[in-house]
């Protein structure tokens, strides 16, 4: 993702945040695919980061089990001229 952490967030992190995982790329499309498969969505990278973080298995799974889960879908900067155009080339 193209982002830092500014002065003012940082202090924020560090006071509320208890754990960060990271998630490779092949994980944002898998999230991807499962929006678009299950739920008839497209979702850009950035806004499919924290169901791939889900999927991952990277979590602990205390703290997932038995519990509602809310997913922030957000972003809205993909191209979809080259999104198609890059599928169209995989046919």
């Amino acid at each position: 993702m193209r982002t830092s952490v500014g002065e003012l967030t940082f202090p924020i992190i560090q006071k509320y945040v208890d754990n960060i995982i990271t998630v490779n790329e092949e994980q944002i499309i898998d999230a991807m695919k499962f929006y678009w498969e299950r739920m008839k969505l497209i979702v850009e990278p950035s806004g499919a980061v924290p169901l791939a973080g889900i999927l991952s298995g990277n979590l602990e799974p205390s703290l997932i089990k038995n519990k509602r889960i809310g997913i922030i879908i957000s972003g809205g900067n993909i191209d979809l001229s080259d999104f198609f155009r890059t599928l169209k080339q995989k046919l």
